[in-house]
């Protein structure tokens, strides 16, 4: 486990610099990175922000079969060409210049790189030590010219190296805005506290007149995690091909099968019952079925949120599996064939699916198969509960291989081929909402391979009048066909879910102006017949 803290100031009264720096959590990866853009403020600080989301974007999407060191060295070679061409074709120069460092922390393995001079330090016992090389002359007096950066040459080495780490290391990426003011004891202190206190205490030494911009981003390892996907992976574990009822495996007792293809159980052990989940048979000889599986499992044991039921994988296990709690609840899809819900029960499950979906983006994921069947309903003291379930649905933020999904909760634009985002899901937990208060889908039912048309839907509260309209309103913008009407991300639906009196009526923007704004519409007809009233006057 490790909290990861930033924070950047510009040089002097400037009020945006060259920096760029990010930092994300991704299948049991935590990446950082601090970039300091150089040459002219506006090409600097541009290559800068490239290259974070370059590296972050393509670490979502690298080929399971490439180690991090690979992933690291081809990535910056890439980006680094990438800007470099651009410079020549667009300014016969090099101009889209940065430098470079990058963490990325696996289990116990540090795994870094840098290009240039901003660094990467470790703190351990009172300790600092530089993991970086500075990329920069010797010379008395030249000390800050580069020698390598991204974007200055058609080719670079980074500087890369793996570290093994333990509980409270602290790592250290910053740019030479920093350590170019904190000394080594100064670093020392500051660091405990996180970046920001390292970033002011360098402001205030020089009277809050930065002679460059500052960038600092600490990662405090408060426990190492040895159990992690690459771990999980190497595992020897049977994978059995058959399962029956009474097989008794690591003391949990087959019982009774969920699903058809009997890899989902209702097991006992010790007189409490669980369910327990196989992978597909086939995985021992088909990679993608064996990776997305134990994905699954690692995505069950670390999210640990009440929107989702508790999971663990046991330490001492024989077989490849994982254990959940069993609910004790009724699907929401069995649940509306007899009745709906009612409008407190579907504000509830609104908030419940868009808080686990800002949950989920914490670790820049997303639940990719929102809908009734992966919603079970739980009665407790009295109260309504949602649990979220089928962890194997869940999937990476703006992944646009993983075909995750059901087509009638699928928003229009992945049907074109783009990539699962806040907006996507959006109109997911707009759907269900939908079907949940009216027992109908917003435009229809879709079939598994249907090339569906988008056409303008009914109003819900034309179809349940208890519906009011501001929560009408909500429905209909989170499932606006034009993703420019549709709420950009979650926390602007759950504002306005609370704080109803706010919530402007919703419109599609082929609505007519008379059903849009009839005030409005009375008053241009007006203003119109009068200029031709006076038009006709004149001549």
């Amino acid at each position: 486990m490790s909290l990861i803290s930033s924070f950047s100031l510009a040089k002097a009264d400037e009020l945006k610099g060259d920096d760029f720096y990010d930092s994300v959590t991704l299948d049991g990866l935590s990446i950082a990175i601090v970039c300091d853009g150089v040459g002219s403020a506006e090409n600097g600080a541009l290559a800068a922000k490239r290259v974070t989301n370059y590296l972050i974007t393509n670490f979502k999407n690298r080929p399971d079969s490439w180690s991090i060191e690979k992933s690291i060295k081809k990535f910056i070679k890439s980006i680094n060409s990438i800007l470099y061409q651009e410079s020549v074709d667009n300014y016969q120069r090099a101009e889209l210049i940065t430098t470079l460092t990058i963490a990325v922390i696996e289990g116990n393995r540090l795994y870094g790189a840098n290009v240039g001079d901003s660094r990467i330090y470790i703190s351990r016992n009172n300790t600092l030590n530089q993991l970086s090389f500075d990329h920069s002359m010797d010379e008395k007096n030249y000390e800050n010219v580069l020698t390598q950066a991204i974007g200055m040459d058609s080719d670079v080495e980074p500087y890369y190296f793996e570290n093994e780490l333990k509980n409270n290391d602290k790592i250290l990426l910053c740019s030479d805005g920093l350590y170019n003011i904190l000394n080594e004891e100064l670093l020392i202190k500051e660091i405990e506290f996180g970046a920001y206190p390292l970033v002011k205490k360098a402001s205030s030494l020089v009277k809050d007149n930065l002679p460059d911009d500052t960038t600092a981003i600490v990662i405090d390892i408060q426990k190492i995690n040895h159990m992690n996907i690459k771990f999980l992976k190497e595992q020897k574990l049977i994978i059995p091909e058959y399962l029956n009822i009474g097989d008794v495996i690591d003391g949990y007792t087959l019982e009774k099968s969920l699903i058809q293809n009997n890899r989902t159980w209702i097991a006992k052990n010790k007189g409490i019952r669980y369910i327990l989940k196989f992978p597909p048979y086939e995985a021992l000889e088909d990679k993608n079925l064996f990776d997305s599986f134990v994905k699954e499992a690692w995505n069950a044991k670390r999210l640990k949120a009440g929107f989702f039921p508790k999971a663990v994988i046991p330490k001492n296990r024989t077989h490849r599996y994982y254990v959940m709690e069993a609910l004790d609840g009724m699907n929401l899809k069995e649940y509306l064939k007899s009745r709906k819900l009612s409008i407190e029960e579907s504000i509830l499950l609104a908030k419940t699916l868009l808080r686990a979906s800002q949950y989920l983006l914490k670790y820049d994921l997303v639940h990719g198969d929102i809908k009734p069947e992966n919603i079970i309903l739980l009665n407790r003291h009295d109260k309504k509960i949602f649990k979220i379930i089928d962890f194997g649905s869940i999937t990476e933020l703006y992944s646009l291989t993983n075909r995750a999904g059901t087509p009638s909760y699928l928003a229009p634009e992945r049907f074109e081929g783009n990539a699962i985002s806040e907006q996507s899901e959006i109109f997911a937990i707009g759907v269900t909402l939908f079907e949940s208060l009216t027992d109908k889908f917003p435009y229809g039912e879709i079939e598994p391979f249907q090339n569906p048309t988008f056409k303008e839907m009914r109003s819900p509260n034309k179809i349940n009048k208890n519906i009011p309209l501001w929560l009408d309103s909500i429905i209909l913008r989170s499932l606006a066909i034009d993703t420019k009407q549709r709420y950009l991300n979650y926390t602007e639906m759950i504002y306005e879910l609370e704080n109803s009196d706010r919530v402007k009526p919703f419109f599609n923007k082929d609505t007519p102006l008379l059903e849009r704004d009839p005030l409005k519409f009375y008053k241009l007809s007006f203003y119109i017949l009068l200029i031709l009233n006076i038009i006709q006057f004149l001549y």
